[in-house]
C-alpha cells in the first residue's frame, strides 16, 4: 500500500507539472515585453509531459490491489471500499474523538481515543459479537472495574457484524446512528447496518485497510 502512495505522488506531481508548464507558456504578465516560445515547441512539450503522465499512471494500475480494500478518511469521516480505481462501497462513519481519559492509580498513563492511522489487514470477522468492555468503559460511567470477565460481556452494541484489525479495534455497527459522520468514538469504526454488511461482504480475512 505505501507503494501505491508513493506512485500516486509521483502521477499528482507530474500532474502538476503538466498544467504548470501549459499556463506558463500561454499566460504572461500584463505589460510583459517577454518573448514567448513557439506554439509547436509548446505543443511538443505538453506531448511528452502528457505521455509522461500516461506512463505513470499505467504504472500506478499495476500496484493497486488485485482484491478489494478499504480506505477510511477520519478527516471527513468516510470509508470506502475500492477494487482497482472503482469505489464499490461509499459509506458515512465515524471515527475517533481524540478525547482523553486520565487511568486511575498509574500516574500520569491515559488513554488517548484516536483512531490509529495507517496501513492495517482485517484480521478476523464476526458476526453477532459480543463487547467485552474495557477498563475505560467503566471508569467513564463512573463505576467499579470488574474482575469477572462474564460482567464484562455486553451484547447488542456493535450490530451483526465486526472486523477485526489489531490491538482491540474493529469495524462495527452502532446504536447511535444519528453521530455517524462525527469524531464520536473511543477509536473504532462505525458503520450503519446496511454498510457493515456490505463491507462484511467485500471484506475477507486478509484484505487492506488504510487509515488517514
Amino acid at each position: 500500500m505505501s507503494r501505491i502512495i508513493l506512485a500516486a505522488s509521483a502521477v499528482s506531481l507530474l500532474l502538476l507539472v503538466v498544467i504548470s508548464a501549459f499556463t506558463t507558456n500561454h499566460v504572461a504578465p500584463e505589460n510583459s515585453a517577454a518573448v514567448h516560445q513557439p506554439a509547436v515547441q509548446d505543443k511538443a512539450d505538453l506531448r511528452t509531459l502528457q505521455a509522461r503522465y500516461k506512463t505513470l499512471s499505467k504504472q500506478l494500475s499495476h500496484f493497486m490491489p488485485n482484491q478489494p480494500y478499504i480506505l477510511v478518511d477520519t478527516a471527513r469521516n468516510r470509508l470506502y471500499v475500492k477494487h482497482q480505481k472503482q469505489v464499490v462501497l461509499d459509506a458515512i462513519a465515524s471515527t475517533g474523538s481524540g478525547t482523553i481519559l486520565d487511568k486511575p492509580g498509574e500516574g500520569n498513563s491515559q488513554w488517548i481515543f484516536d483512531t490509529p492511522r495507517g496501513e492495517f489487514l482485517v484480521k478476523s470477522k464476526l458476526t453477532n459479537p459480543t463487547w467485552i468492555k474495557p477498563d475505560w468503559a467503566f471508569i467513564e460511567e463512573g463505576l467499579a472495574v470488574p474482575q469477572n470477565t462474564n460482567d464484562r460481556a455486553e451484547q447488542g452494541v456493535l450490530g451483526e457484524y465486526a472486523l477485526g484489525f489489531g490491538k482491540g479495534y474493529f469495524i462495527h455497527g452502532t446504536l447511535y446512528t444519528r453521530l455517524l459522520g462525527k469524531n464520536v468514538t473511543h477509536g473504532c469504526i462505525r458503520l450503519n447496518d446496511s454498510d457493515l454488511k456490505g463491507v462484511y461482504k467485500l471484506a475477507r480475512v486478509g484484505t487492506p485497510i488504510m487509515i488517514f
